[in-house]
């Protein structure tokens, strides 16, 4: 019985049910509609669907560089479907920008 409890809740583990803290990085080609610098959160667009990231507070001071509507590659931690995704990175591909690159850690 023990080694069925032992061998159940590894199997679990491994394929997330039991909770899982495992972030998958996702990249989102998307126009930035609307920059919430308020609530630290930008939100674009995906396959007709609307969703903020979040921002976290070394790109905070950045994100108002971002241009509204130009189109950026974001870079994001995705947990789950009931989380917002967190911001990594970002490459702006169109529109103008002091901050055309952020890497992480700065602007370039």
């Amino acid at each position: 019985m023990r080694l069925l409890c032992t061998t159940l809740f590894t199997a679990l583990l491994s394929s997330g049910i039991a909770g899982s803290s495992h972030a998958e990085e996702k990249s989102f080609y998307s126009p930035v509609i609307y920059i919430d610098v308020e609530n630290h959160r930008i939100l674009i667009s995906q396959l007709g669907s609307v969703f903020y990231i979040d921002v976290p507070d070394i790109a905070r001071p950045h994100m108002e560089k971002l241009p509204v509507s130009g189109l950026v590659d974001f870079v994001v931690d995705w947990k789950s479907d009931d989380q917002m995704p967190v911001l990594k990175t970002w490459k702006v591909k169109s529109g103008e920008s002091t901050c055309m690159h952020f890497n992480g850690k700065e602007c370039k």
